[in-house]
């Protein structure tokens, strides 16, 4: 790819997070189904991320889900071969990670991710192939003291060293 083939793909991709933090900013407003509602892009094997997130259905995530899955199948040469995103639970976020697939000389990504249509971007190595969680989950107001206790304890570690 040429310099100007790559400068316009990451111009297109920059448009595109533009405009779902737009969506996401008019979409705030609004009525939800349930507390911590929440969106995902959706598309099931479509052929690579601009199309999936084009095309995605625009609705509500099941009340038993808590997270964006993404899986992506691409070739050595990183094209995209399907790209499929839906709601899921935390046992199907078990998975994440890269697996070469060497019957098929493919490699597949798989990534969660918490919150509002948190999966625009696909994974395509072990650094984004992650699953992340926007904030631990307390359940008592005294475990906010302990995480700030044992951050610190941490940080006086790690800086003596």
């Amino acid at each position: 790819m040429n310099h100007f083939g790559a400068n316009l793909e990451k111009f297109l991709g920059d448009m595109e997070r533009i405009i779902v933090l737009e969506w996401y900013h008019l979409e705030k407003g609004r009525a939800t189904p349930f507390p911590s509602s929440f969106k995902c892009f959706t598309c099931d094997n479509v052929i690579d991320n601009f199309n999936c997130n084009r095309w995605a259905e625009d609705k509500w995530c099941p009340q038993n889900t808590q997270y964006c899955l993404t899986v992506h199948h691409f070739t050595n040469h990183g094209r995209s071969l399907s790209v499929t995103k839906k709601c899921a639970t935390r046992e199907e976020c078990h998975f994440v990670g890269c697996h070469h697939h060497r019957e098929t000389s493919h490699t597949e990504c798989i990534s969660c991710c918490e919150g509002m249509i948190c999966n625009v971007d696909v994974p395509t190595n072990h650094t984004n192939a992650v699953f992340a969680v926007l904030h631990a989950r307390r359940t008592s107001g005294g475990s906010r003291q302990t995480i700030s206790i044992s951050l610190l304890v941490i940080l006086i570690i790690v800086f003596r060293l």
